[in-house]
């Protein structure tokens, strides 16, 4: 595995990346980073060439890294930024997987460049936008983020992100999730907060979806519920859906091996003969 920094025309982003072949670019859960990956970049299926860039803003929002674009950023500029390091690595076509905020970028690079995507893998995912009760909680957590920082956002975010078993059983993952949130700026997280609490409905796209789409699921996720998934799986021709056990809303990490285990199957069944 590699970690590499790739000069875009407007920014600068980090990337991490393994095997060789076909592309799969994978993008992590606000408020994470492409650290959230390394279970799957550490393990990949032979004739595959897994990519998972920090989203502008996250991890690397550093001094080298500070960006005026983190100002009234969107969905669909996250999705840009994908399309750009494609290009960058002269990729002309990839499977765009996403766990939740990651799925929605997914949904963004397909309405602005679906010539782009190969494939689909929306993990803990939805394709609707904010409630009103949900943009509302969104500004609650943009005042807490720029008047407390990283750490009351872990605070705040680290319970709904895991499932009941997960907090039970692998106290170490809490942490380790916690220490991927704090490594973020404020103005990072708040940049992010903001692009969710205005994201588009993506409902439409669902009917016209023309490629091969892999749907996860935790059934102890307490964010996105699984008949949310439900609902994209009857939506999206010849879909397929897998809903992990004992799992919150970053199965990809509560669960490595079942989550590993369903994109692998689905790598291997549908894409062998393409």
């Amino acid at each position: 595995m590699k970690s590499q920094i790739a000069h875009l025309p407007h920014r600068s982003l980090r990337y991490l990346e393994s095997g060789e072949g076909r592309a799969l670019v994978l993008l992590h859960a606000f408020p994470l980073s492409a650290d959230q990956w390394l279970p799957q970049l550490h393990r990949v299926p032979q004739g595959w060439r897994f990519i998972a860039p920090d989203l502008r803003g996250f991890r690397g929002a550093g001094a080298a890294f500070e960006d005026p674009g983190l100002r009234d950023l969107s969905i669909d500029d996250y999705a840009d930024d994908v399309a750009a390091l494609l290009t960058h690595l002269e990729i002309e076509r990839a499977v765009i997987g996403g766990v939740s905020m990651g799925g929605y970028v997914a949904f963004g690079l397909l309405r602005r460049a679906p010539h782009r995507v190969s494939g689909l893998l929306l993990s803990n995912t939805r394709a609707t936008p904010d409630t009103a009760e949900g943009r509302a909680g969104r500004e609650k957590m943009i005042a807490l983020a720029r008047e407390e920082g990283a750490a009351a956002t872990a605070a705040q975010m680290v319970p709904k992100l895991l499932g009941e078993t997960t907090k039970a059983q692998q106290p170490d993952l809490v942490d380790a999730v916690r220490r991927l949130i704090i490594m973020n700026s404020p103005d990072g997280i708040v940049a992010g907060l903001g692009a969710l609490r205005d994201r588009p409905d993506s409902t439409p796209l669902l009917a016209s979806v023309n490629c091969p789409t892999l749907i996860i699921a935790g059934d102890e996720d307490s964010i996105i519920n699984v008949s949310e998934a439900e609902t994209m799986h009857a939506a999206i021709p010849g879909s397929h859906l897998v809903v992990l056990p004992r799992t919150g809303h970053l199965g990809n990490l509560e669960q490595p091996n079942a989550w590993r285990t369903a994109l692998d199957q689905w790598l291997t069944g549908i894409w062998a003969f393409r």
